[in-house]
């Protein structure tokens, strides 16, 4: 959420930096709601004074023995009281107004961030690895022979619709084996702390990390009003929410698979075939919570524990930064990772790392106290995919494929399958 100060002060460039989203200018709307309340705010607190004065100018005049003054005094006294109390309310709902305007509004692009309009205008800032050259066409993953058996769409399809999977045999086992290398690499070498969290939570916590109120159509609510989470950046933040932690504790570094749920509500008709886009997925996400003043070195450090995880596999890879336009709502700056598909012949996201300065911690009020002493401040979140797994399976068997339909595992992978090196061209490891 924004910092209503930072408006009032300079409207005029929070209206430019908005407005290289492509979102129309906000502050004179934003400003005359504000206005109105510190309006109602103002009169309420005059007429609260005025009651005061009244109350004690009523004894007075009870024991001078003036009853004309007595009941004119108690008759303002309770025209006051009424006042204060119609004054409040409309400052209650004011205030809710302006909460919900701001909530619905994005966060502000860095200066840095390349200016565009969509994904054409991405800019590319590496690139890793060479696609390994092939002596037959590629296929996509779900046209292997080796992963037909353990990939099932049509059993998937009879228990819950489309875009779901059942996984099966060595293929199940391979999806695995990337979640458990992918956690040990982050908690081993990347120094995050591995977290288990729940997959079901409150609304407050889709509204502190941005999911809501503008997004509610891409989840999935609960017949109790609890949400299935999209990813565990939602539990991961939320550890904070409402929290004034010591500055010393930062930054806190955590790493959680989890089962993730999209209702993918804008995407009708895309990448239906396989199981690169689904409503129920898993991801190893990553979530940083530290001082300001170091999130954009650790938006650098993610990127490079995600890419880290890639270049483990062997996989070819891009990084680019997004523009203006293609950022999500509550990113400032965003890196997506995106890997090779041999199948597709094309490079797809597979993770992406966003630094959100203080816009999450707004909407959660989630604050640290400065280590020199002096007012909580508020802290920086930073969310990215360590990485989602099922595209990372997509990756490891159509990069691996080989003319007869088996698969050679990443080296990385062997001691996670017994030392089985290979998804064999009947489904089974070798």
């Amino acid at each position: 959420m924004h910092d209503i100060r930072a408006i009032r002060e300079n409207p005029a460039a929070w209206d430019a930096a908005l407005s290289r989203r492509g979102d129309k200018a906000m502050s004179s709307e934003v400003l005359a709601l504000d206005e109105q309340r510190r309006a109602a705010i103002l009169a309420a607190e005059t007429a609260q004074a005025e009651q005061n004065k009244a109350s004690k100018d009523v004894g007075r005049a009870k024991a001078s023995g003036d009853e004309a003054e007595f009941q004119r005094l108690r008759s303002l006294v309770g025209e006051k009281k009424a006042e204060v109390a119609e004054m409040n309310e409309k400052a209650k709902a004011l205030d809710a107004q302006l909460t919900d305007l701001l909530m619905g509004i994005p966060n502000l692009p860095l200066e840095d961030v390349p200016a565009g309009e969509n994904e054409d205008d991405n800019v590319e800032i590496k690139r890793w690895g060479e696609p390994r050259a092939l002596d037959f066409t590629p296929k996509e993953h779900y046209e292997l022979a080796g992963v037909v058996p353990g990939m099932d769409f049509e059993t998937a399809a009879k228990l819950s619709g489309a875009r779901f999977v059942v996984l099966k045999g060595a293929v199940a086992r391979i999806s695995r084996a990337l979640t458990q290398f992918m956690l040990d690499t982050h908690v081993d070498e990347h120094g995050l702390t591995e977290t288990w969290t729940p997959v079901l939570v409150r609304p407050e916590m889709m509204y502190g990390t941005g999911q809501l109120p503008k997004f509610g159509e891409d989840s999935y609510e609960t017949t109790n009003g609890w949400w299935l989470i999209p990813t565990s950046e939602v539990t991961l933040t939320n550890t904070v929410n409402g929290e004034t932690v010591d500055a010393a504790s930062l930054p806190h570094r955590m790493a959680a698979y989890s089962q993730c749920f999209r209702s993918e509500a804008g995407s009708a008709g895309r990448d239906t075939a396989g199981m690169l886009r689904q409503h129920q997925f898993e991801k190893v996400e990553m979530v940083t919570i530290c001082h300001p003043d170091e999130a954009i070195n650790e938006h650098d450090r993610m990127t490079g524990c995600a890419e880290a995880i890639l270049e483990k596999l062997g996989l070819p890879y891009r990084t680019v930064v997004l523009c203006t336009g293609d950022m999500g709502f509550g990113a400032q700056k965003t890196h997506d990772i995106e890997v090779w598909l041999p199948g597709q012949n094309s490079y797809r996201e597979i993770s992406s790392v966003s630094t959100c300065g203080t816009f999450q911690a707004r909407r959660m009020n989630a604050r640290f106290k400065p280590a020199e002493g002096g007012k909580p401040e508020f802290l920086a979140t930073l969310n990215g995919s360590g990485l989602a797994v099922g595209r990372c399976l997509i990756a490891v068997l159509e990069n691996g494929q080989q003319a007869d339909g088996s698969v050679d595992l990443p080296a990385v992978l062997h001691p996670y399958l017994g030392g089985k090196t290979r998804l064999t061209a009947e489904g089974t490891l070798a």
